[in-house]
């Protein structure tokens, strides 16, 4: 086993979905670990916290200070990435400003925003055509950062996925769609459940991350990788998480005419409803290079995955069954 005691990350968005999954994959390899936040929510231990304001450049530098590799996992919430002070953009410069000059390198989470509605295969010499504004600052944020990377002398090395789940993952489609009523014995459908749809599962995502930094000495300046997941269509899905209950739950479509009528006056509402698109093209990651790096066999059956994270959101009475149900 490499021994990985003497490299350090820095996980800048420690209390998010993709930052904690990440910083476990790199505590478990043995990384020296630091993550970054306003304040520590993550409920596990094995780093080193540091406090901080992600738009302050002073933060910024003590949280990468020491740091090998940085994984930039910050977000905002949908409605305020146009946000002309504090923005997507104008973080990911604070960030960029922070790695001028050090040689590190900066892991990014990138998603699939930046590609077009009917770009169904997407690999990662694919010209970036943005359907929506959110995927235009994508693009312009992954511009900059190759740009600045080239200029100031760290490597930049990009992670796309598609979207995320996992176990006491909180904020995915899986947990506030899809699994937002099972305290009442329902699925929700999110769409016309034949279209295929790509899925990450956050603890497998979070493992690309520590595969990538440990190949970065054999990467080029600049790289972007698309890691595949699963690719199942929302019937296979609901299937694979009535597998998993102890008793079958009845399937619900999700009320998109609600999410509309709230657009009208809900500015997230209203960013949610642009990205329905992603539900009703089937679109597909493809990267053999990646899947060389991770080698045969590397992920979690989906059935496992799909498990454990409806384990997670299944109400105490349903997990009563479980038990029942396993021990029979």
């Amino acid at each position: 086993m490499t021994d990985n005691s003497n490299q350090t990350v820095a996980i800048l968005g420690i209390n998010g979905r993709i930052g904690q999954f990440a910083a476990k994959a790199f505590i478990d390899a043995g990384w020296q670990v630091k993550g970054f936040g306003r304040a520590n929510r993550a409920p596990f231990q094995g780093f080193e916290f540091v406090e901080g304001d992600a738009f302050n450049l002073k933060d910024m530098q003590r949280a990468v200070e020491g740091a090998d590799v940085v994984v930039h996992a910050l977000n905002l919430p949908y409605d305020k990435w146009a946000d002309d002070e504090k923005g997507a953009v104008q973080l990911n410069r604070v960030v960029l400003e922070a790695m001028k000059g050090s040689g590190k390198t900066l892991l990014f989470a990138g998603n699939i925003y930046n590609y077009g509605a009917k770009d169904h295969k997407l690999t990662p010499d694919l010209p970036q055509r943005p359907a929506t504004d959110k995927g235009e600052i994508r693009v312009q944020m992954e511009q900059e950062m190759v740009d600045a990377g080239r200029a100031h002398n760290f490597q930049v090395l990009i992670i796309r996925a598609s979207d995320f789940f996992g176990p006491d993952a909180t904020g995915s489609w899986f947990d506030l769609a899809i699994g937002r009523e099972f305290n009442k014995g329902k699925i929700t459908r999110i769409c016309d459940g034949k279209t295929l749809h790509s899925w990450a599962y956050l603890p497998d995502l979070g493992r690309v991350f520590e595969k990538i930094a440990g190949h970065r000495d054999q990467l080029g300046a600049y790289e972007n990788f698309h890691f595949a997941g699963y690719r199942v269509t929302g019937d296979q899905l609901i299937a694979t998480i009535q597998a998993a209950l102890p008793t079958s739950f009845k399937v619900v479509q999700l009320p998109w005419w609600v999410f509309n009528t709230m657009a009208l006056f809900n500015p997230m509402m209203r960013e949610i409803v642009k990205m329905r698109y992603l539900w009703q093209e089937p679109h597909q990651l493809v990267d053999p290079k990646l899947d060389e790096i991770l080698g045969p066999n590397f992920g979690t059956p989906f059935e496992r995955a799909v498990a454990e994270t409806t384990y997670s959101l299944l109400p105490e009475s349903e997990l009563a069954k479980l038990k029942i149900k396993l021990a029979a």
